[in-house]
């Protein structure tokens, strides 16, 4: 997929998310959006970040029970949120620190969500195969995430 070129389930999270701005409404599409477009997922959706209490929050998601809270810096999903950065992780039990919310996750990735300069949380999604996220499905993710982030106040 070139730079220029907008894959179907990013057009499709655009025109989902159409003149819609409520944050839990258009994530819960949003993940809604991922869990039927990927296939062999476990998990697909969203920690937000809480200011009063420095952690990420379980936000709207599809898949198996997860945590509920998530301190930036740890596992996967608080790396990448307090590195600011994309973490595809082959095998997440090679990840230092790894938080095994569910037994069955072998490979995540995780992108952060930011509106300006407001880090708004991160976008997870775990898979029960190893090695499962390609660099195209990175790709395809962060503009996914970008295209959420004009969609929300």
């Amino acid at each position: 997929m070139s730079e220029t070129q907008t894959s179907l389930m990013n057009q499709q999270l655009d025109a989902l998310l159409y003149q819609e701005t409520n944050l839990v409404a258009n994530l819960a599409n949003a993940s809604a959006l991922i869990n039927d477009t990927y296939t062999d997922l476990n998990w697909a959706g969203f920690y937000l970040y809480n200011d009063t209490t420095d952690e990420l929050d379980l936000g709207p998601f599809q898949g198996k029970v997860a945590c509920m809270h998530i301190k930036p810096g740890a596992g996967v999903v608080g790396t990448a949120f307090k590195d600011q950065q994309v973490h595809r992780v082959a095998n997440v039990h090679e990840f230092p620190g790894h938080i095994a919310c569910d037994s069955a996750s072998n490979s995540e990735i995780v992108v952060p969500l930011t509106k300006g300069d407001r880090q708004i949380g991160v976008l997870d999604i775990d898979s029960p195969s190893l090695d499962r996220f390609t660099a195209e499905n990175e790709q395809e993710l962060t503009e996914f995430a970008k295209i959420l982030m004009q969609h929300i106040d």
